[in-house]
């Protein structure tokens, strides 16, 4: 045996040791990559070996604009390019998770942004363009809305396809298109009053990430997307969609105690982790999952129901159409929470 003072066998537990912490790490001497970041749409932030991605727009509900999947991608792949990061959470600021797309944008409003030019300007995400592609007056082409919703797809599923693991955690609601986001994570945390479900499957929707059956199984997700019901945090745990759920009181602590504990793992070791079992759940098919599923939901959305759906919500309100929705169901009080 070598007697270098360098020698693993001479210390207590390198191997947990960052890549950047080992005596022969060739980011030795390197400068560290930015701590924060803002975006539009959410904040990045290291914590020493966690990366924190925040949606900000709490008083939204954090809904989802054109501008979320943009942020959310550039912003794994921040953490998961940083040698530092070993696990990346995503939550949200305020009273929810996600409460889904911006449909006071979407919906009521009919895609209108006014006059502004920006990077999507003549572009498939072009606000404009989607409005009249969306009107019902109109001829619809489902190849431009399946371009738009497929980015929408893609910057969601960075959360799997990141090679470092990611845990959502949720609390409030995580309804319509911000469970897209978070059955992409490899992990979910939720507090026991979390409302979690994809009501606009009841008109003008399906899930477009396709995630549910492959997080869910068949039978539950059927269950689920039948009727347009949602479920709480803690029946999520107990059905195996999250990992674990608590009190929201003890939320915050027992995400940290999970993300430490994970953050503990080499980084190496987590995504080989990751990837071996990653394998398996592509191999059902996630991908095509995705792609039908979004070519599903832009039909819903222009069918007879759902253009009623739309020009009842562009004549009365988003809300007042979804308390209409949901109120045969008898679970529209929280409908605020709902897009």
């Amino acid at each position: 045996m070598t007697d270098d003072a360098n020698h693993s066998g001479s210390h207590t537990a390198r191997w947990y040791e960052n890549w950047t912490e080992a005596p022969d790490s060739p980011w030795q001497n390197r400068p560290e990559p930015d701590y924060d970041y803002h975006y539009p749409t959410l904040t990045y932030e290291r914590d020493g070996r966690i990366a924190r991605i925040t949606f900000n727009r709490p008083e939204n509900g954090n809904s989802i604009t054109p501008d979320t999947p943009r942020d959310l991608t550039h912003a794994v792949e921040r953490a998961d390019l940083d040698p530092r990061v070993h696990v990346i959470l995503v939550s949200g600021r305020g009273k929810g998770f996600c409460g889904g797309y911006d449909l006071d944008m979407f919906a009521e409003k009919r895609f209108e942004t006014g006059d502004s030019v920006d990077k999507v300007t003549g572009t498939v995400l072009d606000p404009v363009v989607n409005a009249v592609n969306h009107d019902p007056s109109g001829t619809w082409d489902p190849m431009i809305d399946y371009a738009m919703m497929s980015r929408c797809n893609k910057g969601f599923s960075s959360l799997l396809h990141a090679n470092k693991p990611t845990v959502a955690k949720l609390h409030g609601f995580a309804i319509a298109g911000g469970t897209d986001i978070a059955l992409f994570s490899d992990q979910i945390i939720c507090a026991d009053d979390t409302k979690i479900g994809y009501p606009p499957t009841r008109t003008w929707g399906i899930p477009a990430a396709g995630m549910w059956a492959h997080r869910l199984g068949d039978a539950r997700a059927k269950r689920l997307l039948f009727t347009g019901d949602s479920i709480s945090g803690k029946q999520a745990a107990e059905w195996g969609l999250a990992v674990e759920s608590c009190p929201a009181t003890e939320l915050d602590d027992r995400t940290e105690a999970l993300v430490e504990r994970i953050a503990r793992m080499p980084v190496n070791q987590l995504m080989m982790a990751k990837l071996a079992l990653n394998s398996a759940l592509l191999s059902q098919g996630v991908a095509n999952s995705g792609m039908i599923s979004t070519v599903f939901d832009g039909i819903s959305r222009h069918t007879r129901e759902g253009y009623a759906f739309q020009l009842r919500a562009a004549t009365v309100g988003f809300r007042e159409a979804v308390r209409e929705r949901d109120e045969p169901y008898g679970d529209h009080k929280r409908a605020q929470f709902e897009r």
